[in-house]
C-alpha cells in the first residue's frame, strides 16, 4: 500500500482501455502541471496519442518496441533489447529528476514475456522515490505487482469489435 511515496495503479486484464486509462490520467496530471513520463514498452508506431501530447509540454511520450507482435515464448533479440533499454531509461529518469507521474505502459506483458526482470520492478516499485506516481500497464500483471499496488483495476472482455471483424482502425486502436 501506498506509505507516503506516491500512488501505485495497475491497469490489467483482457479487456480493452488499460492504455486508454493510463494516458487519461497522464492527460488529467499534466493539465494540473505535472510533469508526466510515459514509458512505453514493446510499442513502435506512431500511435494518435504521441501526435496529441505535442502540445504539451510536461508529457512525453518514449516508445520502446517495434510494430510487430513479439512471441511470448521466442522474443527476439531486438524486442529483449529494445524492452532493457526503456526499463534502463525509466531507471535513469527515475533516478536523476524524476517526473511527478511515471507510466509503464505495457510494463506487465514485458515482465510477462521475460524481457524485464519482475524481481527488478518489484523492486523498483517498493523504492521508488517519495511522491511518485505510477502507473503499470498490460495484461498478465504478475501477482506480486497486484500485491503492492494501490489501486489495481481488472479490464474485463465482455465484447469486443474484432470479433464482429471490424479491423484496427486510426484513432480507436492506434
Amino acid at each position: 500500500m501506498s506509505d507516503g511515496k506516491g500512488i501505485v495503479m495497475l491497469f490489467t486484464g483482457d479487456g480493452k482501455g488499460k492504455t486508454t486509462a493510463a494516458l487519461g490520467a497522464a492527460v488529467r496530471a499534466a493539465g494540473h502541471g505535472a510533469e508526466v513520463l510515459i514509458i512505453q514498452f514493446m510499442k513502435g508506431r506512431l500511435y494518435g496519442e504521441l501526435t496529441a501530447v505535442e502540445k504539451l509540454d510536461n508529457l512525453t511520450i518514449e516508445q520502446y518496441g517495434r510494430d510487430e507482435f513479439v512471441d511470448p515464448k521466442d522474443p527476439e533479440k531486438i524486442d529483449v533489447e529494445l524492452a532493457e533499454k526503456g526499463w534502463a531509461r525509466a531507471l535513469e529518469a527515475v533516478a536523476s529528476d524524476p517526473p511527478s507521474l511515471l507510466v509503464l505502459d505495457e510494463i506487465n506483458i514485458a515482465v510477462s514475456f521475460g524481457l524485464i526482470p519482475l524481481e527488478s520492478v518489484v523492486d523498483f516499485v517498493r523504492n521508488r522515490p517519495d511522491g511518485l506516481d505510477l502507473i503499470l500497464t498490460g495484461r498478465y500483471a504478475a501477482r506480486e505487482l497486484i500485491d503492492i499496488a494501490d489501486t489495481v483495476t481488472e479490464m474485463k472482455e465482455i465484447k469486443h469489435h474484432y470479433n464482429a471483424g471490424v479491423q484496427m482502425r486510426k484513432g480507436i486502436e492506434y
